[in-house]
C-alpha cells in the first residue's frame, strides 16, 4: 500500500507555518487502524498514565466542550462506530476527565491551548504519540516557549508572532497543517524531550546496505488540525500520526516525482534543521535511498 498523505511531495515545506482553511466534515480522520491506535491509547493510560495526560482543574468544562464535539461529529459522519466505541469507554464514570473520553473514541492525540497574560498555552492534553516531545515538559507553557527548540519557531521570530496572531484570529473555522519526520522502526510512542536528546540520529546507518535502509526507515507525518472552541474560546490541536515505512513510495503511482521531491526537501534542511529533525548523521544517505527509488 502506498502512503496516503504525502507533504514532503513539495506541498508543504518543512519549518513552515503552512496552514490551510479545512472542510470540517474532514476534521476528524478515523480510518482502518482506528482500532489499533486506541488500543496503544489504553495500554499508555495504564502504564504510564502521568506521561500521557495533563490538565488544568478548571479545564473540564472546555473538555467537556471537546467531547461533545467529536460526538457530535461521529454521530454525523461515522454513527454505528460512535455507538460501538461509546460502549468501549468509560463514560459512565463521572470523574474521568472528559478529554481522556474523547481521545478513546478518535486515533488523534488532543491538545487544550487556552490564552492567558502570556500568551496560548498548553492547558490540558491527550498525547500518547508524541513525535520527540514531551507532554509534562510543556505543560502550562506559553507556545513560544514551547516551540522554542524549533528552529526559526521561538521567542522574538517572526514565526511565534505570526502564530500567535493566528491563533489570537481564529474564529470558527478549522485550519489544517502537516508535519513530517524519519524515525526508525515504527513506534508510535516517542516521548523523548528536547533536553533528554543529547544525539537525536535516529539511525546508525554505516554498516547499512540502501535496502535495509529504506526498510528499516518510517516517515512519521503528523496531520494536524485547529479549531476554537465556541463556548470556551479555548482552541483545540488536533495531531493525527501516520507511519509508513519508506520503501513504500516506491509502490506510489507517482514515485519517481515524489522520491525527488522528498530528497529534494532532505537537501534543503540547514545544519539547525537537521539536528532537530536527527537527520544529521543520515541525510545524506536517505537522500541516496530517494534518489536510487526515483531512477527505478
Amino acid at each position: 500500500m502506498s502512503p496516503l498523505h504525502t507533504p514532503y511531495d513539495g506541498s508543504s515545506k518543512p519549518f513552515s507555518i503552512g496552514l490551510k482553511p479545512l472542510n470540517l466534515a474532514e476534521w476528524i480522520e478515523v480510518g482502518d487502524d482506528l482500532d489499533m491506535y486506541l488500543a496503544e491509547k489504553r495500554r499508555l493510560y495504564a502504564t504510564v498514565p502521568d506521561k500521557v495526560f495533563v490538565e488544568e482543574p478548571d479545564t473540564r468544562e472546555a473538555q467537556r466542550e471537546v467531547l461533545d464535539l467529536i460526538e457530535a461529529h461521529l454521530a454525523r459522519y461515522h454513527p454505528e462506530l460512535l455507538e460501538r466505541l461509546r460502549a468501549d469507554t468509560r463514560t459512565g464514570d463521572a470523574a474521568e476527565p472528559p478529554l481522556l473520553t474523547a481521545s478513546l473514541l478518535v486515533p488523534e492525540d488532543l491538545i487544550l491551548m487556552r490564552r492567558g497574560e502570556n500568551g496560548w498555552r498548553l492547558a490540558a492534553g491527550s498525547l500518547c504519540f508524541p513525535s520527540s516531545w514531551s507532554l509534562r515538559e510543556k505543560f502550562g507553557r506559553p507556545l513560544h516557549e514551547i516551540h522554542a527548540p524549533v528552529p526559526g519557531f521561538g521567542g522574538g521570530t517572526r514565526n511565534a508572532d505570526l502564530i500567535s496572531r493566528m491563533f489570537d484570529s481564529l474564529q470558527g473555522q478549522a485550519v489544517l497543517r502537516w508535519n513530517w519526520s524519519l524515525q526508525a522502526g515504527n513506534d508510535l510512542y516517542l516521548p523523548f524531550s528536547h533536553q533528554e536528546r543529547v544525539d537525536r540520529a535516529t539511525y546508525r546507518p554505516s554498516n547499512f546496505s540502501s535496502d535495509e535502509i529504506a526498510a528499516q526507515a518510517f516517515i512519521r507525518v503528523e496531520r494536524q488540525t485547529l479549531r476554537k472552541l465556541p463556548v470556551s474560546g479555548d482552541i483545540l490541536f488536533t495531531i493525527r500520526i501516520h507511519l509508513d515505512p519508506l520503501a513504500t513510495i516506491e509502490k506510489h503511482p507517482k514515485r519517481a516525482a515524489l522520491a525527488a521531491s522528498f530528497a529534494g526537501q532532505l537537501e534543503g534542511l540547514d545544519a539547525a534543521q537537521l539536528d532537530y529533525k536527527g537527520l544529521t548523521a543520515d541525510r545524506d544517505r536517505l537522500v541516496a535511498v530517494l534518489r536510487g527509488l526515483a531512477r527505478r
